[in-house]
């Protein structure tokens, strides 16, 4: 195994500042986060993550090599939607390119699938990142489609693809 999907410790905060200091990073995120991002920032999160609710939140450091390398989490929607969850992750800059992001979504969406009543895993990266559909597309997610100017990320209108992955029945 190339990777390791593990819950938060208070510890991984320094590693989890290192990789999201990087400007490359937070650019395909979700606005919101502090820039640069800090090792208090990364222990203000990995402590809302310790304390969310499990049937809701599944939240993960993911290690390699004995460091954390990078976050992956799947987060249930409500409502109408509450047996569909949202995959988000990310990888630090120094791990791109070696499968790292493919294995750490597999690993999550098995852990979902076997663990909760969701049925329907969904991500929605930037048309443009096309590393990151390309991650989805190894871990067997299907493409729904084109969010079309859906996201307005560093000034600019972004479009967003669609992916899926549905659980076996």
């Amino acid at each position: 195994m190339i990777c390791r999907i593990r819950k938060w410790e208070l510890t991984d905060a320094a590693d989890l500042a290192a990789a999201l200091s990087n400007k490359k990073i937070q650019d395909n995120l979700r606005d919101g986060l502090p820039y640069p991002y800090t090792e208090q920032d990364g222990a203000d999160y990995i402590a809302a993550m310790r304390a969310a609710d499990e049937e809701e939140t599944f939240a993960f450091a993911i290690t390699a090599e004995g460091w954390v390398v990078g976050s992956i989490g799947v987060f249930r929607q409500g409502n109408i939607h509450r047996r569909t969850a949202e995959l988000g992750y990310y990888v630090a800059e120094g791990y791109w390119g070696r499968g790292i992001a493919t294995e750490a979504v597999k690993q999550i969406c098995r852990h979902v699938f076997e663990k909760s009543d969701i049925i329907r895993i969904y991500a929605e990266p930037f048309a443009y990142n096309t590393a990151s559909c390309r991650v989805l597309e190894k871990a067997g997610f299907q493409y729904e489609g084109t969010l079309r100017k859906n996201a307005v990320k560093n000034g600019r209108l972004l479009d967003m693809n669609m992916y899926a992955l549905l659980k076996s029945l």
